[in-house]
């Protein structure tokens, strides 16, 4: 049985629905006040549901009963329930989550985590960084960590600036940089994948899209495909590092600092990794073909 915690997540769903095509038993956490209609979807994928919180060590004990694998996505950054933070949810919850894992015997633990510049520390690469330490020491239990790249349907939306519907689009820093964009579904895959122990061989994976493209080099494909010139807005690298110095709220100083390292670029090689998966990785061209409407 599989442990999802972070089950009614983008991606958290997006792996159950992939663990119901292979017919894999799993269990999914979700909180007491989680969306019913996300729960239903759950539920109907065959979800054995657990009612437990990240913040609550007693219920990830009992969730964890009777489980060999666990695949934790769960973070705070697009929650913004009362009570979650970067250190009550990402850093001690997800410790918490690791100790119930060694106390239950769980055998194998996938983290979907993010790659950062070491350079540019931040709450949250902290936190993930914690919790990837605490796994590599966790004796008996083998782990595997997918450090994902930008998620196009996230940083390629119009709720973070690229407004491809009306020709808009926000850079941060001078768009001249590289980014392996990677579509969500694909990090599903990876994470489904990752639960066969042979791919933890290496303890942390680079987990990105096909290529790799700078902004400018996104906004010139949106606008073959969707037909039309952008509008460009530049963010100054000076702002967000004003941003992330200036805010006293870890949150803010975290997505300024994913901001800075979106600027500076983050490519990635995908050709071993690449080998786990049997169908190839959404390309930001299929992405901007799927939102063109």
């Amino acid at each position: 049985m599989v442990l999802i915690v972070g089950s009614t997540g983008l991606v958290g769903t997006e792996i159950c629905r992939l663990l119901t095509t292979q017919k894999t038993p799993f269990r999914a956490l979700v909180r007491k006040d989680s969306a019913a209609e996300k729960v239903e979807t759950l539920k109907e994928l065959g979800a054995d549901i657990a009612v437990g919180d990240l913040k609550d060590p007693d219920s990830l004990d009992k969730a964890c009963q009777g489980i060999d694998k666990i695949i934790s996505t769960a973070s705070c950054t697009l929650t913004g329930r009362e009570g979650d933070s970067i250190e009550t949810v990402d850093h001690q919850g997800q410790l918490s989550l690791v100790k119930s894992a060694k106390k239950a015997g769980v055998k194998h633990f996938v983290f979907v985590s993010f790659k950062n510049n070491t350079s540019n520390p931040n709450p949250l690469s902290d936190a993930k960084r914690a919790v990837e330490d605490a796994l590599a020491d966790a004796r008996g239990m083998t782990c595997c960590s997918l450090q994902a790249n930008y998620f196009m349907e996230i940083w390629l939306s119009p709720a973070l600036g690229f407004d491809f519907p009306n020709g808009k689009a926000r850079i941060y820093g001078d768009g001249d940089n590289k980014l392996s964009w990677v579509s969500f579904k694909d990090v599903a895959r990876f994470a489904v994948a990752a639960l066969d122990e042979n791919m933890a061989a290496n303890r942390i994976h680079d987990i990105g899209g096909p290529e790799a493209l700078s902004p400018k080099e996104v906004i010139q494909i949106f606008e073959k495909i969707h037909g039309k010139n952008f509008e460009v807005e530049h963010v100054p690298v000076e702002a967000l590092l004003q941003q992330k110095a200036n805010s006293p709220y870890p949150l803010e100083q975290s997505f300024a600092a994913l901001m800075l390292d979106y600027a500076e670029g983050n490519a990635m090689d995908m050709t071993e990794v690449g080998k786990h998966l049997n169908a190839p990785l959404a390309s930001v061209q299929d992405y901007a073909v799927a939102v063109r409407g």
